[in-house]
């Protein structure tokens, strides 16, 4: 699966970087027809509060899946984002059999 992360309107640290990746490993074992997974992290207004999102699209045979969430870190978005994701491919999965 390829993955392919977007930061925009700020520089993310490698600490962060590697948190993603680390995180998204694990989608990757879940949906094993997965083709890519984009992950756009994105600074909304620097001086308010939630003003972090993060959007995941899971590109896989099946189709496509998405998730998008706003909180006070990427972190906390990007981990609601993932248990969004993993409710999706249950559902995909419990209607493919």
């Amino acid at each position: 699966m390829v993955t392919r992360v977007q930061t925009i309107h700020f520089d993310a640290s490698t600490q962060l970087m590697e948190f993603v990746e680390k995180k998204v490993a694990k989608l990757e074992k879940l949906c094993e027809g997965a083709t890519s997974l984009e992950v756009a992290m994105k600074l909304i207004k620097p001086e308010t509060a939630m003003n972090k999102e993060v959007s995941l699209r899971l590109s896989s045979g099946s189709g496509d899946l998405f998730a998008s969430k706003v909180s006070d870190t990427f972190e906390d978005a990007l981990l609601g984002c993932i248990d969004a994701l993993k409710g999706q491919i249950e559902k995909n999965r419990e209607k493919m059999r």
